[in-house]
């Protein structure tokens, strides 16, 4: 094999390990289907609910939310004048959709300094560790989706000073993600994933 074509097959494989699938799972409305799929993400949910409690169901309605399961997920741009693009809407990614600010905290606390938004334990750890923080000091059970995604979404000091009250569509998925916190629970169950 000449040294150029073994250099071309090196390239590749070099290349192939590095890349990662962040496309979403089939049929999210399926908690069984999205563990079938992907068997690291029960490996990640167990981790999370052994180190921090957080029930797996809550987990996945919380990552259904805010990522879709999408690794790489981004908020969109936003326009000048509806063309001029001015950056993003904020600063969240992965499949947390975590700021910068509260993921380098987080990194800083743990240590974490490696962790990255697009690796699902170290997102799914990181959900873990927020949410456990909401629970000491707000006291909102982990259990509670309904709550802890408020929380979640608001800030722990924003859900303290009520400002998901004057957002209705906040509210209504709020709703929405329990909802769906509870179907997953059903379905985890039917095909014995909890």
């Amino acid at each position: 094999m000449s040294r150029l074509l073994r250099a071309a097959v090196l390239m590749l494989l070099v290349a192939s390990c590095g890349s990662r699938n962040f496309e979403a799972p089939r049929n999210l409305d399926d908690a069984c289907s999205i563990l079938q799929q992907r068997p690291h993400y029960a490996r990640a949910f167990r981790a999370v609910q052994r180190e921090w409690g957080v029930p797996t169901p809550v987990l996945m309605a919380m990552i259904y939310q805010e990522s879709k399961f999408i690794g790489n997920a981004r908020t969109p741009h936003q326009f000048a004048l509806g063309v001029i693009p001015i950056g993003r809407q904020s600063s969240a990614y992965g499949y947390s959709q975590a700021l910068d600010g509260t993921w380098e905290e987080y990194q800083r606390m743990r240590p974490a300094p490696r962790a990255q938004r697009d690796d699902i334990d170290d997102a799914t750890d990181f959900m873990g560790w927020y949410m456990r923080q909401t629970l000491q000091e707000l006291g909102i059970p982990l259990h509670d989706t309904r709550n802890q995604y408020l929380a979640y979404h608001e800030g722990r000091t924003g859900y303290r000073n009520g400002s998901y009250r004057a957002k209705a569509w906040l509210m209504r998925v709020a709703g929405e993600l329990e909802a769906r916190a509870v179907l997953y629970d059903t379905q985890l169950r039917r095909c014995g994933r909890i």
